[in-house]
């Protein structure tokens, strides 16, 4: 069996994608709906940059779902298609339009919004994230509680064993970090992001984009959708809409994502769009998986060989 994983936030690049506009019209026409939807040239942005606009947290979420919304429509215009699939925090939105669920206009306007309200809901230097490398996720979750003094400081992305990253207010995130390596953490390495995701920081981002959500029209997914938040698969609109809600502030529980899709029969993965850290997860999950990224047109063909 076979799933497609889409990546999120911290995967763009300036001229990400641009091979597979060049290349394929699938690819190009979903470009040019993603600058007609935004009413902007996003596409001009995601090939040439700047990359200090790229970064912005509300044009990078569009930008990364646009060129993984590119990919998977040239993987299903060569009947490639998954049993199930899943995606990274804002990847799960890619994933939902791989799925049916969302069309794709509106879940670019939406991530767009989903990105400013995120930025808004903390001032920039107030918050910070930090990789806490080489410890259990409840001693992490033990950091956090006994370094927080008041203070917002939690695991936002469990993302494989040995990796769990933490997100709240600045003090505290650093409080949490020296409290985890006198636990036994191997590395606590601070990250260059915009905001604390996926923590509870995050909730007036929360409150904003939930009547936006679940005003848009949702359809049931064609194939299963394992949510970031509970890890579970959802199949109807209403669980996958509520899924997506509870995602932005609660956290993104991946290795527990990809160990469902082992136990639901998977064992063949496909990153669907920028970069490979999905793939490099993966490989610490399930060391058994065979694995394909599509980035570019040379993906196609590794892609092929996984369902040969």
């Amino acid at each position: 069996m076979i799933a497609f994983m889409f990546p999120g936030q911290g995967s763009q690049a300036v001229g990400m994608g641009r091979a597979l506009a060049d290349a394929f019209d699938v690819c190009r026409d979903t470009f040019a709906e993603a600058d007609e939807a935004l009413g902007e040239p996003l596409s001009r942005l995601i090939f040439e940059g700047p990359e200090e606009q790229l970064r912005l947290t509300e044009n990078t979420q569009p930008a990364i779902l646009t060129v993984s919304v590119a990919a998977s429509r040239l993987l299903a215009a060569r009947g490639f298609a998954p049993a199930m699939v899943a995606g990274h925090s804002l990847g799960e939105y890619s994933a939902h339009v791989c799925a049916g669920t969302l069309g794709f206009a509106d879940a670019v306007r939406i991530v767009r919004r989903r990105g400013r309200y995120m930025q808004e809901a903390v001032p920039v230097g107030e918050g910070a994230m930090a990789a806490v490398m080489g410890l259990e996720p409840a001693l992490v979750a033990q950091a956090c509680a006994e370094a927080a003094e008041g203070e917002v400081v939690s695991p936002a992305n469990l993302n494989m064993p040995g990796q769990v990253v933490i997100a709240g207010t600045a003090g505290a995130v650093a409080r949490a970090g020296e409290r985890a390596k006198a636990l036994g953490a191997r590395r606590v390495v601070p990250l260059a992001v915009s905001a604390p995701f996926h923590c509870a920081l995050m909730r007036p981002a929360e409150e904003r984009l939930a009547p936006e959500l679940r005003a848009l029209a949702a359809r049931d997914p064609r194939v299963p959708v394992v949510a970031n938040v509970d890890a579970e698969p959802k199949r109807d609109a209403a669980s996958a809409v509520d899924a997506l809600v509870r995602q932005v502030s609660s956290p993104v529980r991946w290795e527990d994502v990809m160990r469902r899709l082992a136990s639901e029969g998977v064992r063949k993965y496909v990153e669907v769009g920028p970069g490979t850290v999905l793939c490099g997860l993966a490989r610490k999950i399930d060391r058994e998986a065979a694995l394909a990224n599509l980035e570019d047109p040379a993906g196609l063909d590794k892609v092929a060989a996984l369902f040969t």
